[in-house]
């Protein structure tokens, strides 16, 4: 009796282990896919002058339709459901339109009039602009741990994109306006649809939030609409950011989460602002210098500080 109590224990441990690196693969399968879709953005719009709106556009629309059919393939009446409950039917819109759509447009933006290791950066600090807005709601003060990571992201986005100079900026305007906006809109991304998540699954609300996204760009950027310098070598780089980059990328990180705490797909989340930062170095021949990694190495940081369970947390 006790050998085979102690062989069932041992089999379930080892399933847990294998389930659990199962977990670590595929979320970190799904950040480094994001990383390596947003430096090959990069090149679609500085090298071959592809048009940001129109490709926004067909990454929004494509992709939601592709995560839809997925769904409504398995559970049917999840997908249509969510439009017969006025309320679930009104936070999509919103979701859709001022998340889904904000932090798309606004991540290719910065992208467009920078790089996107310094956008990916910035749009990391989504992780101390969200405890800081919860702490305000909730009228309480933050915990050491939140402040010491405020200022860590502080002082890390200050060497980023001035090199340490109180006078000039190390990137362009726009790129740092569309770098910070990135962030609040992820952060916004964040917190709204939580009801969703819960009522109707995340792949349901992300879908109809890139296809309904999509479909108010539309109105701005029409996909049949002028693509920029549309050549036969951006077409990889547009399948890629279309469906590795955001179909295939979210499914590994949705599977992933399964498996694994949310403190630990938050560290392993950080596989994608270095992923974006390594790939425009190697890549696109991007110079980083020391102002850079040492200010991206802080706001990154931050990630770490906040996943880590403490009671000043």
């Amino acid at each position: 009796m006790g050998n085979r109590l102690e062989k069932v224990v041992q089999q379930l441990a080892t399933e847990a282990h294998t389930l659990r690196a199962k977990g670590i693969a595929l979320v970190l399968s799904g950040a480094v896919l994001w990383g390596v879709s947003g430096t090959i953005a990069q090149y679609l719009f500085q090298h071959l002058q592809m048009d940001m709106q129109w490709l926004t556009v067909m990454r929004l629309l494509v992709s939601g339709l592709l995560l839809l059919g997925f769904c409504y393939g398995r559970e049917r009446n999840r997908v249509t459901g969510v439009w017969k409950d006025p309320a679930s039917r009104r936070d999509l819109i919103f979701f859709a339109v001022f998340g889904m759509l904000g932090v798309q447009y606004t991540y290719f933006a910065a992208i467009r009039y920078g790089n996107a290791a310094t956008a990916t950066i910035l749009q990391s600090l989504e992780c101390v602009i969200v405890p800081c807005f919860l702490a305000a709601r909730f009228r309480r003060m933050p915990g050491r741990r939140t402040l010491f990571a405020v200022f860590l992201a502080v002082a890390g986005t200050f060497l980023l994109v001035t090199h340490g100079s109180f006078t000039t900026l190390s990137i362009s305007g726009k790129a740092l306006f569309w770098g910070i906006l990135t962030a609040f809109t992820a952060a916004f991304y964040t917190l709204q649809p939580i009801k969703l998540l819960h009522q109707w699954g995340a792949d349901v609300t992300v879908g109809w939030g890139m296809l309904i996204g999509g479909a108010v760009l539309s109105f701005i950027h029409p996909p049949w609409h002028e693509a920029g310098n549309f050549s036969p070598a951006a077409v990889p780089g547009i399948a890629f950011v279309i469906l590795f980059g955001t179909l295939v990328a979210f499914l590994c990180y949705l599977e992933g989460l399964k498996y694994l705490s949310a403190s630990e797909t938050t560290v392993l989340a950080t596989a994608e602002p270095l992923s974006a930062a390594f790939l425009t170095v190697v890549w696109l021949h991007v110079p980083l210098g020391f102002f850079d990694w040492a200010g991206a190495l802080m706001i990154i940081s931050t990630i770490f500080i906040l996943a880590l369970k403490g009671k000043h947390a």
